[in-house]
């Protein structure tokens, strides 16, 4: 199995969710780029449980940079971030090894491990994996910043409720930046807690929508038909898990506009070329266009809920009945937020690096 993407920058996930350490390692970073610790701290922290509207599972999430790294500065070298396992459980899972939870990785898994993935708390393929991509995305961040691009992600819609829309870009960047439940309308935010809390309350889930912008990037990024950075991202966003759907721009509204309403008339503002609206999300062709890169995704309800569910077992082929006990999120739409923001940062940076090297 294959666990590595990117071009010019590779990343390569590793660990299980219940082994003794997760991990990634970034290949092709530029020597001399400062590395924050801190600013890894503040990401792996906005995508740490936080309360009753998530699992119990609270990971601290001490990581260890343990290569590629010399005097607070990369060195070109492969950089490998090593981040340990403390509040495993594994009795939990003894049930599940041959009975499949619906929903999840557990029977593709199994078949393509020819019957040898580890079945605790999902294993490679766990949520848990995401700690090590967020904290990779953490390391190119302050890069992009350096170079005027600002990336947030808002929770867009959340067990039917919707935030508002973007309004002051600048602005409500900066206020997602902090937020561990990053909805710009607090009123929507309280309403959204009530809901999860509610599947809660009734052994269930409920998922969402997320949409992220990048500000600042120049127009030309990307390349055509294969690699546009539509492409690129959708490949990498598909990653985490419980990404179901993406959508740049208007998306799926385009089905409901004429062309004289979508076409994004061109117009010289300042001195740069820009377009009256942005119904194709900053991109065009494949490349961006200088305008804000605007995308969504669908967030699946967690599928592991507190209720009986129809599976089989693989050892007998009979048809089973299976709960699931343990510590699982109500939604995971809260937590995916910043992880969607961190591999918004890696693709990003990838193109750039393929810019600048023709």
């Amino acid at each position: 199995m294959r666990n590595t993407f990117g071009n010019h920058l590779t990343l390569t996930l590793f660990g299980e969710s219940h082994g003794p350490e997760i991990g990634c390692v970034l290949d092709g970073l530029e020597p001399g780029l400062p590395v924050e610790e801190a600013r890894i701290s503040l990401l792996l922290r906005l995508r740490r449980p936080a309360g009753p509207i998530s699992t119990a599972r609270i990971e601290p999430d001490p990581f260890r940079i343990v290569s590629g790294v010399w005097g607070g500065r990369t060195t070109g070298a492969p950089l490998c971030i090593l981040i340990p396992n403390t509040q495993m459980r594994s009795g939990e899972y003894q049930n599940l090894s041959a009975a499949p939870r619906p929903g999840h990785a557990d029977y593709p898994g199994y078949v393509k491990s020819n019957g040898c993935a580890d079945p605790r708390g999902g294993g490679h393929f766990s949520g848990r994996l995401t700690a090590a991509l967020t904290a990779a995305g953490a390391i190119v961040l302050p890069s992009l910043e350096r170079r005027g691009i600002r990336i947030g992600t808002r929770i867009a819609r959340c067990g039917g409720v919707p935030d508002r829309d973007f309004a002051d870009l600048p602005a409500d960047l900066a206020a997602l930046a902090q937020k561990p439940f990053p909805v710009l309308d607090e009123t929507a935010a309280e309403a959204m807690r009530a809901a999860i809390l509610a599947a809660a309350a009734d052994g269930d889930s409920v998922g969402g929508i997320l949409e992220t912008v990048a500000t600042g990037l120049p127009a030309g990024l990307g390349e055509p038909w294969f690699d546009t950075v539509e492409g690129l991202l959708s490949h990498a966003l598909f990653s985490i898990p419980a990404v179901k759907g993406v959508e740049f721009g208007s998306g799926f509204a385009f089905s409901d506009l004429r062309g004289s309403q979508a076409d994004d008339p061109f117009r010289m503002q300042g001195g740069a070329v820009v377009t009256e609206e942005n119904h194709n999300g900053g991109a065009l062709g494949g490349l961006t266009t200088g305008m804000p890169l605007r995308f969504r995704t669908v967030i699946k309800p967690t599928p592991t809920i507190a209720r009986p569910r129809r599976t089989v077992d693989l050892r007998t082929g009979e048809n089973v009945t299976v709960t699931v006990s343990g510590r699982h999120d109500p939604s995971i739409v809260p937590r995916a937020a910043i992880v969607q923001t961190a591999v918004t940062a890696l693709v990003l940076y990838d193109l750039l690096l393929g810019d600048i090297s023709g």
